[in-house]
C-alpha cells in the first residue's frame, strides 16, 4: 500500500512541474554526474614524476612531460614512480679482507629510474628494484674488499684500490642494465668501516700494546741520545781539563825557569847571602817544634841557630 501512495506522490509531482523544469533538473543530473566523471578521471603529471598509465593490469603509456592528463574512466589507472634522484642506505654487510679480518661496512647509493617500463615489468615495485641494487652492491663490494688488506681499505694513502667507489658504481650499473631492470646508480659511497663488536676489545688490546712499544722504542732512543751526549761531554770535559794542565804545567815550569834565572843572577851577586839564604831555608824542613837535633858545637851548619853571626 505504501508503494502505491509513493508512486502515486511521484506522479502528481511529475503532473504538478512543467515539462521545462523537469528536463532541466534530468539534464543537470547528468551534467553533474559527467562533471563528477571527468574530474575524477583527470591526473596532473608533475615535473619530478612519472605516471604510468595501465589498462586491465597492462601499460599503455607512460606521462613523464607536466601537464593535466586525461585517463579511460573505469579502464584505466594511474600510478606514480619518483623521476628524481633517490637516496638508498645499503644494508650493513660483513665482509672477509685479504688478510681474514672480518670487517662491518656501510654504504649508501644514490639511484634513479631511467626506464619505468621495464622497472615494472622486470622489478615490478620501488621495494624490488631497491633489493636487486642492493644484493649487487653487496656482491661487488665482498669481492672487491676480500682483494685488499685491511690497512689498505682504511688508510687510502696506502691503498692500491685506486676509486673503490667508481669501481663499484660502474659494475652494479652493467648488472643492472644486463637485466634489463630500468634503473641506474648514479653513486656509491663507503659510509664507514667497523670491526665486529667482538674484535673490537682485541684490536684495542693490540693497538694499546703497539703504542706502548713505540714509546718504548722512543724512550730507549732517547736514553741512548742522552748516553751518548754525556760521553761526548764527558769526553769534551777531559780533553779540555788535559788542555788546561798541560797549559798550567808549561805555564808554571816558564814561571819557574824564570824564578831560577832570577835567583840564579841575584845570589850570583852575593854568594855568601845565598848560602845563608839557603841554610835558613833548610831550617824550615828540618826543624820542628818537637825536633832534637844533636850537631857538634862547631858545626858551620849550627852557627846560625847557635847565633853565631862569624
Amino acid at each position: 500500500m505504501t508503494n502505491f501512495q509513493d508512486d502515486q506522490n511521484i506522479i502528481t509531482l511529475k503532473d504538478k512541474l512543467p515539462k521545462k523544469w523537469f528536463r532541466f533538473i534530468i539534464s543537470g543530473g547528468i551534467g553533474l554526474i559527467l562533471l563528477i566523471v571527468i574530474l575524477t578521471n583527470i591526473y596532473i603529471v608533475h615535473e619530478n614524476e612519472y605516471k604510468v598509465v595501465r589498462q586491465f593490469g597492462e601499460i599503455v603509456r607512460i606521462d613523464q612531460t607536466p601537464g593535466l592528463r586525461f585517463k579511460i574512466p573505469f579502464i584505466q589507472s594511474v600510478t606514480s614512480l619518483p623521476k628524481a634522484q633517490i637516496f638508498y642506505d645499503v644494508a650493513e654487510a660483513e665482509i672477509n679482507t685479504k688478510d681474514k679480518k672480518r670487517i662491518l661496512v656501510n654504504h649508501y647509493a644514490i639511484w634513479e629510474i631511467t626506464n619505468p617500463k621495464e622497472m615494472i615489468q622486470n622489478a615490478r615495485t620501488l621495494e624490488n628494484a631497491e633489493s636487486k641494487m642492493d644484493e649487487f652492491i653487496f656482491s661487488i663490494v665482498r669481492t672487491e674488499l676480500g682483494r685488499l688488506n685491511y690497512d689498505e681499505i682504511i688508510n687510502d694513502e696506502k691503498s692500491s684500490r685506486g676509486s673503490l667507489n667508481d669501481e663499484v658504481t660502474a659494475k652494479v650499473n652493467e648488472l643492472l642494465q644486463q637485466d634489463r631492470y630500468g634503473i641506474r646508480v648514479i653513486d656509491v659511497r663507503m659510509k664507514r668501516i667497523d670491526l665486529p663488536e667482538e674484535n673490537e676489545q682485541s684490536v684495542y688490546k693490540r693497538m694499546i700494546s703497539e703504542r706502548e712499544s713505540k714509546a718504548q722504542e722512543y724512550l730507549s732512543m732517547g736514553d741512548a741520545q742522552k748516553q751518548r751526549i754525556i760521553a761526548q761531554t764527558d769526553r769534551e770535559v777531559k780533553e779540555m781539563l788535559a788542555k788546561a794542565q798541560a797549559d798550567a804545567e808549561r805555564i808554571r815550569a816558564a814561571g819557574e825557569r824564570e824564578a831560577a834565572r832570577i835567583y840564579n843572577e841575584t845570589f850570583a851577586k852575593d854568594p855568601e847571602f845565598y848560602s845563608f839564604y839557603r841554610t835558613l831555608e833548610s831550617y824550615k824542613t828540618t826543624i820542628g817544634e818537637d825536633t832534637v837535633v844533636i850537631l857538634p858545637a862547631d858545626s858551620p851548619y849550627a852557627k846560625w841557630l847557635l847565633g853565631q853571626t862569624r
